[in-house]
């Protein structure tokens, strides 16, 4: 099953953490981070970004369920 990948621009900080974790999965755009693809196959990295990120801007979904960041 696909994963579904943001970054809400709003909270993110740019900090490059996810980018570097994961290049193929997240590429900074201007001031902010976003999802290379919105969809994606299950991936731990991307569960690794979204738990490394600073700001919390990353959500990974696996339908209406919330994957990660991980509590």
């Amino acid at each position: 099953m696909a994963w579904k990948v943001g970054v809400d621009p709003g909270l993110c900080m740019g900090s490059g953490m996810c980018a570097a974790l994961a290049p193929d999965l997240f590429r900074l755009e201007g001031t902010y981070a976003e999802p290379v693809r919105t969809e994606i196959p299950e991936d731990e990295r991307a569960l690794d970004a979204a738990d490394s990120c600073p700001a919390l801007a990353i959500a990974v979904r696996d339908g209406a369920r919330t994957v990660g960041p991980r509590p």
